[in-house]
């Protein structure tokens, strides 16, 4: 189908400078803004345009099933997909005869992803589709999200986590009330600059300063999870913490390279030893879970995951 498109005359609240979007079909295309700004992006979509919004909030049936409410839109939405294969796409099988209302969060999610995709809708938005969901949940999602695409919809999708962004989008924007501009998704393609004949053997004694209000604050690289570039600033992240940092992305790359940091991705910088696992959502989707307090994880470049599998020794 054609793309739709976002211009002036949906955007009507004035809680943002116009922009005009095309979302095109076989991709996925991320909006990253603030609650605010999205819900008033939302609104603008709802009353202007007659796309569906897919926020998790519409219609299941709490008292009955996973199954009978599956069998429900099924017949509902005349889906040609045998329902015994849906409820294994959605990862229900096993939930099947539990009633909806003793169902986990993720679990009642799924189902409403496969109530979204038993829809068939050529063009849909949706709003918060991982946010709180588990490991199982979210793979769930990226791969209705790839069938979607194979069939040709237009899907546009709406998060306030960058890192969710990156995961989901094939193309990223950030929308802010001056107006919209893209995320870069992917490493440059210039070639790697060749490597110094004499690396240190040993890093001396060394820390990272950020600021935060007036003071300079010092910290050891063991204990920075990782680094995140945000609006064109570097942020140092500890335990979800953010700590603005007075220099480039590159100059810092090349700073923490001898203490174990590596450039994972255009806006992100980790530690690679407080890497825990490298989680695989797609065939060009990887994120690095992160080993502290909050298993945060992280956006792995599809050009990245040789050569990081070479750095831990994996096959």
């Amino acid at each position: 189908m054609a793309p739709f498109v976002i211009n002036q005359e949906i955007l009507t609240s004035g809680a943002f400078s116009p922009f005009y979007l095309a979302v095109g079909d076989f991709q996925a295309t991320a909006i990253y803004s603030d609650p605010d700004i999205q819900n008033e992006l939302v609104k603008d979509l709802r009353s202007s345009t007659d796309i569906p919004v897919f926020d998790h909030q519409d219609g299941l049936y709490m008292r009955l099933t996973v199954e009978n409410n599956i069998a429900f839109f099924h017949k509902w939405f005349g889906c040609r997909e045998p329902l015994s294969e849906i409820l294994v796409r959605f990862e229900l099988q096993h939930d099947a005869k539990k009633p909806l209302h003793k169902c986990s969060e993720s679990e009642i999610r799924r189902v409403c992803y496969a109530k979204y995709y038993m829809s068939g809708v050529p063009a849909a938005v949706f709003c918060e589709p991982i946010h709180g969901a588990d490991i199982k949940t979210i793979h769930t999602f990226v791969r209705m999200l790839q069938t979607m695409k194979e069939q040709a919809a237009a899907v546009l999708i709406l998060v306030s986590n960058l890192e969710h962004a990156l995961l989901v989008g094939d193309v990223v924007y950030k929308l802010q009330p001056g107006g919209i501009k893209p995320v870069e998704t992917e490493e440059d393609a210039a070639p790697p600059e060749p490597e110094s004949a004499a690396a240190p053997a040993f890093a001396k004694l060394f820390k990272i300063s950020a600021k935060v209000d007036e003071k300079m604050i010092l910290f050891d690289p063991p204990e920075i999870d990782y680094i995140e570039s945000q609006d064109g600033k570097a942020m140092i992240v500890i335990n979800n913490e953010k700590y603005a940092m007075d220099a480039t992305m590159l100059e810092i790359e090349k700073k923490l390279e001898a203490y174990g940091f590596y450039r994972c991705h255009r806006s992100y910088i980790v530690n690679l030893q407080k890497v825990r696992e490298i989680i695989t959502w797609s065939k060009n989707a990887y994120s690095l879970r992160i080993d502290n307090k909050i298993q945060s994880t992280i956006p792995l470049s599809r050009t990245k995951i040789q050569d990081i599998q070479e750095k831990f020794n994996l096959e």
